[in-house]
């Protein structure tokens, strides 16, 4: 599985035969070349805020990818559909939903509806949360925000234990603040035998 994150949470994983997109949002648009993509198959949306999902950057992804299966929550479906675009909100071939509440970000924004989703029995990935209970083996990581706290993050992590770390959700941070935390976080996961990478943005990681 080859996976390469761009700046923020957006993930695209790649496999011999299947080619999937996670949370396309605003802060990873400026960045993702889509006339370099050569096949997508799925994209995921985990909630609505603007920096997992991002209508413009879907409409240009379907514009190349027109069979591109859009899979959702219920409110970003109804979203989309005022834009013309078909989401659908039920599990695709190869997909488990799991229970991954949106922590809470009020009184800054109301509580979005929000979807965990294991991908392919290897890579879940959980949106904003905290608070969810399972793990595949290789684990997409929020680990900083307005809602969030990397300490719990490092201790649910310690706790469920995957055996690959895919830092997520750490735009807020400048790179020395990132190359610290991703040091630490290193030091302390591999004494439970837990690999962190350490993504750069646009650059693929291979996990076999």
């Amino acid at each position: 599985m080859k996976i390469t994150k761009y700046v923020h949470a957006c993930l695209l994983v790649e496999t011999d035969d299947r080619v999937a997109l996670f949370d396309p949002g605003a802060m990873s648009y400026p960045v993702f070349n889509i006339a370099k993509l050569s096949r997508l198959d799925d994209i995921f949306i985990t909630h609505n805020h603007g920096d997992h999902y991002l209508t413009p950057f879907i409409k240009e992804l379907k514009e190349k990818f027109p069979n591109a299966r859009i899979t959702t929550t219920a409110e970003v479906a109804s979203e989309l559909k005022k834009e013309g675009i078909e989401a659908k909100t039920d599990a695709p071939s190869g997909v488990e939903f799991f229970d991954s509440p949106h922590e809470s970000v009020e009184p800054l924004f109301p509580q979005p509806e929000e979807i965990g989703i294991h991908y392919l029995d290897k890579l879940s990935h959980p949106g904003d949360s905290h608070s969810f209970k399972e793990t595949k083996e290789i684990l997409a990581l929020p680990i900083t925000g307005p809602w969030g706290s990397s300490i719990k993050a490092l201790n649910l992590t310690l706790e469920l234990k995957p055996k690959f770390v895919i830092p997520i959700h750490d735009w807020h941070w400048s790179d020395e603040a990132r190359k610290q935390m991703y040091d630490s976080y290193e030091t302390v996961l591999a004494k439970s035998d837990i690999k962190i990478y350490k993504p750069q943005t646009g650059i693929a990681i291979e996990i076999n």
